[in-house]
């Protein structure tokens, strides 16, 4: 699961790994409002959802549901599982919130500013004065 990792990116400076932490991919998918709708109904789902149970939630047709389900599983926030001649789609849940709190502490500690950085003492570097 590349697209939802809650490693923290070595970088310069005390936010250096926010930008790899903030996948354009998740967020994109979680921007569209009946892709929302989708994932709380596969929230509700405890053993998923297929495409027509799912599609019950939004106003749209079953293919425009099935695209919608795709990009969510492709930014790592659904698994798809094959049932027969059906595809049922679960939330990733624990990896979806280690990506979203992994992205929210690195938020928190980025916004609560940098330590300084250390500085040499003046007068003491290299003088025998």
């Amino acid at each position: 699961m590349t697209q939802m990792s809650n490693r923290r990116a070595k970088g310069s400076g005390c936010c250096g790994g926010l930008g790899e932490l903030l996948s354009p991919r998740l967020f994109r998918a979680l921007a569209d409002p009946n892709r929302i709708a989708l994932l709380a109904r596969l929230a509700e789902c405890r053993d998923g959802c297929t495409v027509t149970e799912a599609a019950r939630c939004c106003a749209v047709d079953l293919s425009v549901v099935s695209r919608h389900l795709a990009q969510l599983r492709d930014a790592g926030v659904l698994a798809a599982t094959r049932r027969g001649k059906e595809v049922v789609y679960a939330v990733r849940a624990a990896a979806l919130a280690d990506a979203l709190r992994a992205v929210a502490d690195a938020l928190t500690e980025c916004a609560g500013g940098c330590p300084a950085p250390r500085r040499k003492p003046y007068g003491r570097q290299g003088s025998n004065s």
